[in-house]
């Protein structure tokens, strides 16, 4: 899964393992720790709609004598008093006050901050002629979407874009660089406990849930580091999609009509987050064929649940209208209603508004020249080149 045919070729692999192993397949991750990955879109399903079975604390890995503090995925699996390893009532407790905050966003008003943000981003480029769409657009954008909806300073969101950039990323600033983020979730709780606005920060602070200071801080950085990879790969893999079918290219000069048609193909297809960490068994059991011990780790393989033959639309046109993709998770643990809306909120502005001042945008590389990232976790490209015919800077008069 570290191969350069595994970045090109996913479904390759999924098939493969499905017939060798049926849905749910034996695998060892870093440092020779073992684990299952379901990638059987019924089996996952079960998974995730029986949290008393498959659980989301991680203390209950049996192989942590075997796991050093310093191995690779421990962002994934370390504990921590975030809302993703709570369990039942607390769950129930920290996930709802999220949903509230998320639910009181106006989408309306959303839409037109996301324009224009776009804008300003399209402003930085478009005299040019040319653009790296994943690193100048895709990839600042869901970030600086969330810093308004945080109530941040328009001069503190380019900070934490980086930083939460490099935290994400997993090099050797990755540490410093979320304690650079805490540092600032801590002092903006500081600021809405005295002066409380219309923010998702100053709502999580008057929730009956009463949150506690750490509980905040955990939780904003979930809801923010959430927003940005998937939502930055969702709208990149939409435009490489629009920009190399056929399909799509009678519409580009006019991309809304097929803009929610690429966005909902790109969840099947090129899913942003191909696979996720994890649940554990809260005892022994079967799941597709194999015996599951207590304690054993599951890695999720949602791409690969997507690409099931059992339940996956036959054509493009199959999944056009079809929203039953694993892309968000199911079950408890799932993205909070309504994040998912949220950020097709923004990848669908993000989308539009550049055709809209792009028409005539290509790529400046021929497709199959384009490089996936390496990541076995996440999907997207490490850079989308275009070119288009330089235009003035006109976004103010939108």
């Amino acid at each position: 899964m570290h191969s350069p045919r595994f970045q090109q070729q996913p479904a390759e692999l999924y098939r493969e393992l499905r017939r060798e192993h049926g849905p749910v397949a034996p695998i060892v991750l870093d440092g020779g720790v073992p684990a299952w990955y379901v990638i059987g879109y019924r089996e996952l399903h079960h998974v995730l709609s029986n949290p008393h079975l498959f659980a989301r604390d991680s203390r209950r890995w049996n192989q942590w004598d075997r796991v050093p503090a310093d191995w690779p995925l421990m962002p994934y699996v370390g504990h921590n008093p975030s809302v993703m390893f709570t369990e039942g009532d607390e769950h129930r407790r920290r996930s709802g006050a999220i949903s509230d905050a998320l639910a009181a966003v106006d989408q309306f008003e959303l839409r037109t901050s996301c324009e224009q943000i776009a804008d300003q981003l399209i402003d930085a480029f478009v005299v040019s002629g040319e653009a790296d769409l994943k690193a100048q657009y895709a990839h600042p954008m869901p970030s600086l979407v969330v810093s308004k909806l945080f109530g941040l300073p328009d001069s503190e969101a380019p900070e934490v874009v980086r930083n939460l950039a490099a935290s994400l990323d997993g090099g050797p600033d990755a540490i410093p660089a979320y304690q650079r983020v805490v540092t600032t979730m801590e002092r903006l709780l500081r600021t809405k406990r005295a002066r409380p606005g219309p923010d998702v920060p100053s709502r999580l602070l008057a929730h009956p849930a009463a949150l506690t200071e750490e509980e905040l801080t955990q939780d904003l950085l979930v809801i923010m580091s959430a927003a940005q990879q998937p939502t930055a790969n969702w709208i990149g893999n939409t435009l490489r999609l629009m920009l190399t079918d056929d399909r799509f290219a009678v519409t580009l000069s006019g991309g809304r009509r097929s803009a929610g048609q690429a966005l909902n193909e790109v969840l099947w297809e090129d899913t942003p987050t191909q696979n996720f960490v994890g649940r554990w068994a809260s005892q022994a059991t079967q799941l597709g064929g194999q015996r599951i011990q207590q304690g054993d780790l599951i890695v999720m393989g949602l791409a690969a649940a997507n690409t099931d033959p059992q339940v996956r639309p036959d054509s493009y046109e199959g999944s056009v209208g079809n929203h039953a993709q694993m892309s968000f998770s199911h079950g408890e643990h799932r993205c909070p209603f309504p994040a998912p809306e949220l950020a097709e909120v923004i990848a669908r502005a993000a989308v539009e508004v550049l055709l809209d001042r792009l028409p005539d945008v290509v790529l400046a590389v021929a497709p199959e020249q384009l490089v996936w990232r390496q990541s076995v976790w996440m999907r997207g490209l490490e850079s989308l080149p275009v070119e288009f015919t330089p235009a003035y800077v006109t976004s103010s008069f939108r």
